[in-house]
This record gives structure tokens, C-alpha cells and sequence, in this order.
């Protein structure tokens, strides 16, 4: 009798399918997900504590994923959105969409204070031009020496319509310019070899020779050197300043998966996470690390001084400042 009871309770057991883990849809952009970014190796530590899976979706940069958020609304698959940046924290909140993240906000490392209830900070940059020194012997000091520079010596650009990036570049354009920014841009558009649509597109020309500056980081030579054991690659150095990002994370207030979103942005703020930052992202931590950045991260441009908009006033002015790009680049 106890065989048997035995075996129907192996056979009952054997029946009933294993518990389905819940899966924690996260929206990012493509290059933190790629095999060489932060996201194959931040999956891998969280689902190691969460009993979850973590699936990304990458629909493309910074303000793309912002767009696709948009047009998806209520019916969104995403639990959490990383990727955003400050320049688009204030239009992201007013879909409604996101609710507060209940993080003490004096666990963000960031150079300026952070007030944000709805967004928690992962990492941080500033923008920069970078250069090919093979290529480019002398490189312009100064946004105004790149404006009106020589037309020969190409830049690659990113789209603010699409990019983060490219939105950054726009924003300190306006910032050093102002009310002159069009005769600005109209200014630089013969030295604009191209608008990629996001930072990978635009880096990978780059690389590839097509011309001698692109818009990216202070913080990408770092790459070059612990990566490649190059100096090739350098940031230029602007008199004027440099336009700081701050990427960020947020939860999405209807997630079916609320909790597991709140444990995952806990976990973004400590070293699962924030480790992969610097020789993964190839930006600044903003959050807890276990060790101290490399020693490549010292050599790197300093700001002399920090240029960032509210993200109020990027909401506010955001698409009249993107028409003004379009008409004075216009061809």
C-alpha cells in the first residue's frame, strides 16, 4: 500500500508543472543591450537574485524608446523604461504613465543634486566631441572653432529626434548660442558629414574612417585605452563648457510585475549593477560601486564648467528648438 501511495504521489508531482518565473520586461536603448554593453551582464546578476527573467527590449535610442512609450500608452509591455535622460524626464512623466520609484534619493551619485521621485539615475556623461589624432592633428578647442571651422574636417552627428545623443548635442548648441543658435547651425552644416540615427550608428562610422569627429563622451577614450590599448582616440577639450547627461530608470505605475520593477531599480543603484558601468557603458556610475573607477577614467577631459537645461525647460522648448535645427540644416 505504501508502494503505492508512493507512487501516485511521484506521478502527481512529476504532473504538475514547474511554477512559471514572472518576467520583468525592461525598455532600454540598443547599445546597452548589445554583447558588449552592460545589459547581457546586468541581466545575469539580477536574475541570480529575483527568481524572475529579465527580458530587454531595445527599440533603439534614447528618445526613440520615449516615442514607442508614447504610442504604446496604457497598453505598454514594458515593467521598467532605462534609458531615458534628464532632457526627457518631464515629457516622460506627463504620459502618466510612471509612477514613483520610493528610493531614497540621497543613494544617487550624481554632480548635480537629485530631487526626481519617478526617476532614479544609473549613470552619467558629459558630451563631447571626439576625435581620430591620426587623422586629425588639430582639433577645435572650443564649440565655436568647430562651427566655424574647417569644412573639409567632417563630423558625424546623431538625430535629436531619435537620439539622446544627438538630442544633447542640440541642447548645447542652444546653450552656448541662444537666440543665435540657427546662423549657428547653418554655420556648422558643411562640416556635418552625416545624422546617424543613434549613437552606435554614428560611433561605427567613425571608426570606420568615415570622418574624423564624431558627437559622443568625454568618457569614450576610456574605451579605446583599457579596451584597445590605444590613445587614438581623444576628446576635445571646449572653452565654453560641456552639456551634461544623466540617464535614468523609471517604473511603470500599471506593471502587473510593480514589485519586481521596485526591486530592480533597488538593485540598479548598488554594484550588481552599477560594477558594469564604467568598462561597459563606458560612462560615470551613479550609484554604489566595489571598487574605484580605472585609471584611464583620470586622464580623461575635465570640465571646466557644466551646461544642462531643466528638464521643464527641455519639455517646453524641446520641438521649437528641433524645427530651428531642421530649417537651418536644411539642404
Amino acid at each position: 500500500m505504501k508502494k503505492i501511495i508512493a507512487a501516485l504521489f511521484a506521478f502527481l508531482t512529476l504532473s504538475v508543472p514547474a511554477l512559471a518565473k514572472d518576467t520583468l520586461t525592461v525598455y532600454t536603448y540598443d547599445s546597452f543591450v548589445a554583447e558588449w554593453g552592460p545589459g547581457p551582464k546586468v541581466k545575469e546578476a539580477f536574475e541570480k537574485i529575483c527568481d524572475c527573467t529579465v527580458e530587454w527590449v531595445a527599440p533603439g535610442d534614447g528618445v526613440a524608446l520615449l516615442n514607442r512609450l508614447k504610442l504604446e500608452g496604457k497598453g505598454t509591455r514594458a515593467d521598467v523604461v532605462l534609458g531615458l535622460d534628464t532632457n526627457l524626464t518631464a515629457e516622460a512623466q506627463k504620459t502618466g504613465l510612471f509612477g514613483k520609484h520610493g528610493i531614497a534619493l540621497s543613494e544617487a551619485r550624481t554632480p548635480v543634486p537629485w530631487t526626481d521621485e519617478f526617476f532614479m539615475p544609473f549613470d552619467y556623461g558629459y558630451f563631447a566631441v571626439v576625435y581620430d589624432s591620426q587623422a586629425m592633428a588639430t582639433p577645435p578647442k572650443s564649440l565655436d572653432e568647430l562651427v566655424n571651422g574647417d569644412t573639409t574636417q567632417k563630423i558625424v552627428l546623431e538625430d535629436p529626434r531619435t537620439s539622446t545623443p544627438g538630442l544633447g548635442f542640440l541642447l548645447w548648441m542652444k546653450k552656448v548660442y541662444g537666440d543665435k543658435s540657427a546662423e549657428a547651425w547653418k554655420k556648422l552644416a558643411p562640416r556635418i558629414l552625416t545624422v546617424a540615427p543613434g549613437w552606435s550608428e554614428a560611433y561605427a562610422l567613425f571608426t570606420k574612417g568615415e570622418a574624423p569627429m564624431v558627437l559622443s563622451y568625454t568618457t569614450s577614450p576610456a574605451y579605446h585605452v583599457i579596451a584597445e590599448n590605444t590613445e587614438r582616440y581623444k576628446a576635445a577639450s571646449f572653452a565654453e563648457g560641456h552639456y551634461l547627461q544623466v540617464e535614468v530608470a523609471g517604473l511603470v505605475e500599471a506593471s502587473p510585475h510593480k514589485a519586481l520593477a521596485q526591486k530592480f531599480l533597488t538593485f540598479m543603484m548598488g554594484p550588481g549593477f552599477q560594477d558594469q558601468i564604467p568598462t561597459n557603458n563606458w560612462m560615470f556610475p551613479a550609484g554604489e560601486t566595489s571598487a574605484p573607477l580605472p585609471p584611464a577614467f583620470g586622464a580623461l577631459v575635465k570640465p571646466d564648467k557644466t551646461l544642462l537645461f531643466s528638464p521643464e525647460e527641455v519639455d517646453q522648448n524641446r520641438r521649437q528648438w528641433i524645427d530651428e535645427w531642421l530649417n537651418a540644416t536644411a539642404k
